[in-house]
């Protein structure tokens, strides 16, 4: 048996959480009304959004370029809130990560902020950054690639306070550098940090890299968004690259987290635990997860293959189960979708796979062959692929497999970003350009 469920949490039990108070600048809720695609996978963190016009076809020249630039080193996602794009980049020829506001309409550059950002020989790969920023009300939050976290006046970059999560909470960090991406609820930005680690450097007392900051489990950690104080820190897990999300069971909210070692919720407002599944073989490289029917959650790994969990109320309770395993998907570090009955996913291993397994049974219901690594993006029942390659698909999931409608290459390698769908505009990028392209 691969995993084991522990620990329930009383419902009622939960409604004693502190409620922080909203403060001078407007923060929203995790998904503000106004989103477009405010956070990592979109304005509910699935990679889905509702674009109605989408076109059936491409001309043989394929879609629209509406713009094209030069950007530099990295695979962090695009964000859009207000017309406004965000990513983060590096300096191809110098130790600097930047984070960037680009107009959505035209790509010009609204603001740039850079800062010092040195990549070990180990790291020289895959230098980053990884982690995608979030918007909240007029903040911008951010992670580079050494796990110092800022938080940036949208209007016009300003740093309005930052952490050194290595330095200040011993923030674990593979040769990729820093991954995961935050999470925003109310006035808390959420994101994994590090596993308790015995023999921490003393620091002094009035720092916030004290002993007491650094001595219990650091597995997911928040910080109030107004001035980057610790709220609370939780759990004794290891961490990886998976991102948390945020996830309503009974009418209490959770932040779910996939680490190496398991999968938990927690109760965002405090940080107690809610439920945990243990896994009897450690893995890395978790995507993150999906929730699905307000009841699923879906992730998978390179060796142990894809999951299903469900968590629901019992008898006044939070409880989690397992549904199934399927080693059919074993995916590494782009993103699964969840289609109609599908959860779609494409293979880590040569030679890569489009994958679909039933989302109630974890059968393996299809599988599409003649692609490279890809991420996706959906809408309704249309998705669309975007392979390492830099080749572009828009395709129709149904029962028997996938619907290619037209396919063009819109860039060079390497495309490992998930794109971003806003409206009938789709913002991709390489790791050398950004570009708009018209999907109507």
């Amino acid at each position: 048996m691969m995993m084991t469920h522990s620990n329930v949490y009383s419902v009622a039990g939960m409604a004693r959480c502190s409620i922080y108070t909203a403060f001078a600048f407007a923060l929203g809720p995790s998904v503000p009304a106004h989103a477009q695609w405010s956070q990592w996978g979109g304005p509910n963190r699935d990679f889905k959004v509702e674009a109605k016009q989408l076109a059936h076809s491409w001309p043989d020249a394929g879609p629209k370029t509406i713009w094209k630039k030069q950007l530099g080193e990295g695979f962090s996602s695009i964000i859009c809130d207000e017309g406004v794009l965000y990513t983060m980049y590096r300096n191809q020829t110098a130790p600097i990560e930047h984070v960037v506001a680009l107009d959505a309409k035209t790509g010009e550059v609204l603001w740039d902020r850079e800062s010092a950002s040195p990549v070990p020989e180990a790291g020289v790969r895959f230098p980053g950054p990884h982690s995608t920023p979030i918007v909240s009300g007029n903040r911008v939050f951010a992670v580079g690639r050494n796990a110092v976290l800022r938080s940036y006046d949208k209007s016009d970059g300003k740093v309005i306070w930052s952490r050194n999560l290595v330095q200040d909470y011993g923030a674990t960090l593979s040769e990729w550098g820093y991954s995961p991406s935050p999470l925003i609820y109310n006035d808390l930005v959420i994101l994994p940090v590090a596993r308790k680690r015995p023999n921490f450097n003393h620091r002094p007392a009035s720092s916030p890299g004290s002993t007491e900051n650094r001595a219990e489990g650091r597995t997911l950690m928040a910080f109030k968004a107004s001035d980057g104080e610790l709220a609370w820190k939780t759990q004794d897990f290891g961490i990886d690259h998976s991102s948390p999300i945020l996830i309503t069971v009974g009418g209490r909210d959770q932040v779910v987290q996939v680490t190496p070692e398991a999968m938990f919720g927690v109760d965002p407002t405090s940080g107690d635990l809610v439920w945990t599944e243990t896994f009897d073989r450690p893995d890395g490289f978790m995507v993150t997860p999906v929730w699905v029917d307000s009841r699923h959650l879906f992730y998978s790994t390179p060796n142990n293959g894809t999951r299903a969990i469900s968590v629901s109320e019992k008898d006044g309770k939070v409880v989690s189960d397992r549904m199934w395993e399927s080693r059919k998907l074993r995916m590494t570090f782009t993103n699964p979708v969840s289609v109609g009955d599908c959860i779609v996913g494409s293979t880590g291993q040569a030679p890569s796979l489009i994958v679909c397994l039933a989302r109630q049974t974890g059968k393996r219901a299809w599988v599409e062959r003649g692609f490279e690594l890809a991420s996706f993006v959906a809408s309704g029942n249309r998705i669309i692929i975007l392979e390492q390659s830099g080749r572009l698909s828009l395709a129709t999931v149904t029962p028997t497999g996938l619907q290619i409608h037209s396919q063009f290459k819109v860039a060079e390698p390497e495309c490992y970003t998930t794109p971003t769908l806003i409206d009938t505009t789709l913002y991709l990028r390489n790791r050398k350009e950004i570009m708009a392209l018209d999907m109507g």
